[in-house]
């Protein structure tokens, strides 16, 4: 499916950084939010350090109220200091190592400018800090990298946890039951119109595969209750052992290009702690 950004109900436009790769999917998806005819747009996201996109963001944005940021992967964060010294305006972020000016952000938190509002969901679990940036007023949530709009996201052990994610999934999954979200603004890859499906299916997903991390824990230790063999798993085991993170990859994901093994060890590596933890 091919993505190139665009605009999106009456408040939403995505401009789309040139920085493709196998983790950001297109690239990475800004988002200019203004309530129509206001003078101040919010910007979520300004991505990459890339001065050709950072042009085309202000170009589309004009004046800016505030950036914000919905985690502080630097795919996603990079240029907001720099963007928003260009803008003459401040940066909210969770983490304040990610702020400019002094004011802060989390779950609960109902930003406003010029009569746009959009509320802040706390999602953490794909990083600690992640959030979700819900705009009533399009029954729609951007969800940074929580959820994707294609494929499935990392959970970024050890700051990533699953059971947080979980949660996350959770929470998303009750707003969409709720019609208060219809569709999903992600921060990689197209824009998602059934949010209630897509929810179903990433609960669904990361159930089934934290089955099959059971299951390849169980065969790989010969042991017959899953508190022995989780017992046998080191997370911090180099490649020298029998019961690593990365032996579970390579039998969980062994119809995936192993290329992306790396990125998905983060995520066994998640699953397994959360499992150990129970």
């Amino acid at each position: 499916m091919s993505w190139a950004g665009g605009a999106f109900g009456s408040r939403g436009q995505c401009i789309l950084a040139p920085n493709p790769n196998m983790m950001t999917l297109d690239g990475t998806n800004t988002w200019v939010l203004r309530e129509p005819d206001a003078r101040r747009s919010v910007v979520v996201d300004p991505g990459p350090s890339i001065l050709s996109h950072l042009d085309a963001v202000a170009e589309v944005a004009g004046e800016v109220g505030v950036v914000l940021l919905t985690h502080h992967h630097l795919d996603h964060s990079e240029a907001a200091r720099e963007f928003a010294e260009r803008m003459g305006c401040g940066v909210r972020a969770l983490d304040p190592a990610y702020r400019l000016g002094s004011e802060g952000l989390g779950d609960g938190d109902v930003v406003s400018v010029d009569g746009l509002e959009v509320h802040v969901v706390g999602t953490p679990g794909h990083t600690a800090d992640s959030l979700s940036f819900h705009v009533p007023a399009e029954d729609a949530i951007l969800t940074g990298d929580t959820v994707l709009g294609r494929g499935t996201t990392v959970v970024a052990h050890p700051d990533g946890q699953l059971g947080a994610y979980l949660d996350s999934l959770d929470r998303l999954h009750a707003l969409a039951e709720q019609r208060s979200v219809s569709s999903i603004w992600p921060g990689h890859g197209p824009v998602i119109e059934d949010a209630l499906g897509a929810l179903d299916f990433y609960i669904a997903h990361r159930r089934e595969r934290l089955e099959q991390v059971e299951s390849a824990v169980l065969q790989l230790s010969g042991e017959q209750t899953l508190t022995a063999a989780l017992a046998e798993v080191d997370l911090s085991a180099g490649t020298g052992a029998s019961l690593t993170p990365r032996s579970v990859v390579e039998r969980v994901y062994a119809d995936v290009d192993p290329v992306l093994w790396g990125a998905a060890e983060l995520s066994v590596r998640a699953q397994l702690a959360y499992l150990q933890s129970r």
